[in-house]
């Protein structure tokens, strides 16, 4: 059975769902950075990861660097990193792109995932140092992913295949000829605002006035973009920024998220940066 979440011991979720679907919530922590991994899952691709980005910080701050301090703010739509003070998004990870989530139980305050960068399509792996909190964000992360994918399921998963449904009967009502006059399924005629109106004269015997003529020009939206309109497109005829991202959704879900508790310092070296 193929599961989209899974975790190695099962644990009580710790906040609402309308608390991260509605609002998000907010944990402080140091990022110690980020780094390239081969792949997108792993308690050894992790281990390495936080072990190359401890000593790198640990130089950095044998040279009078501090640890960057970063604001989290976990919801359904992602992890986002901000800057505590200037609230600036320096890095927004998307729920679908997370594929391993861990924090060490040897030292509470190290966490770390593993993301799919938007641009690259490389494997970044994001190593923090939070004070005793570690675990919760770890599951707190765990259940927004939970609950995007229901939400994607229950949600946007049934609308995509309704609108493909509706786009098929539509491609396949227009090869069969209508009626003259056409129809509705409720065998009404229905209300053309372009059809040629009739100029019946009103119960007072003037003449209606004239209908405006309808602008040929392509409606778009306050973004200059042309809306998105199902039933003018056949089978699966989803236009491409669309379809692709609906199925880099599916195809990161189908991938899941695994959320371990395991063990990251196998070496000396002091996490607390």
């Amino acid at each position: 059975m193929n599961r989209a979440f899974s975790r190695k011991k099962d644990k009580t979720w710790m906040h609402t769902p309308e608390a991260l679907s509605k609002h998000y919530i907010p944990y402080n922590a140091k990022f110690l950075g980020s780094t390239e991994v081969e792949q997108p899952k792993g308690t050894e691709v992790v281990r390495d990861a936080v072990r190359k980005l401890k000593f790198a910080r640990h130089i950095k701050k044998s040279e009078g660097q501090k640890t960057p301090k970063v604001e989290l703010q976990i919801s359904i739509y992602g992890v986002k990193i901000l800057d505590p003070k200037t609230k600036e998004v320096q890095h927004n990870c998307q729920l679908h792109r997370i594929s391993f989530c861990a924090d060490d139980k040897t030292d509470k305050r190290i966490f770390t995932f593993i993301c799919k960068d938007s641009e690259s399509n490389k494997h970044l792996c994001y190593v923090f140092d939070s004070e005793k909190c570690a675990e919760e964000i770890t599951l707190t992360i765990g259940q927004a992913f939970d609950l995007a994918y229901r939400k994607f399921l229950e949600s946007g998963g049934k609308d995509v295949e309704t609108r493909k449904q509706i786009a098929g009967l539509q491609k396949r009502a227009g090869s069969v000829t209508p009626k003259s006059p056409s129809t509705d399924i409720f065998d009404m005629v229905p209300f053309s605002p372009i059809s040629p109106q009739s100029s019946t004269p009103t119960r007072n015997g003037t003449q209606p006035p004239p209908v405006p003529s309808r602008s040929t020009e392509i409606k778009r939206d306050l973004f200059g973009a042309e809306p998105f309109d199902p039933f003018s497109c056949g089978a699966g005829d989803f236009p491409p920024d669309i379809q692709s991202k609906l199925d880099e959704m599916q195809e990161g879900f189908k991938m899941g998220l695994t959320l371990e508790g395991t063990v990251f310092c196998l070496d000396p070296l002091d996490s607390r940066c």
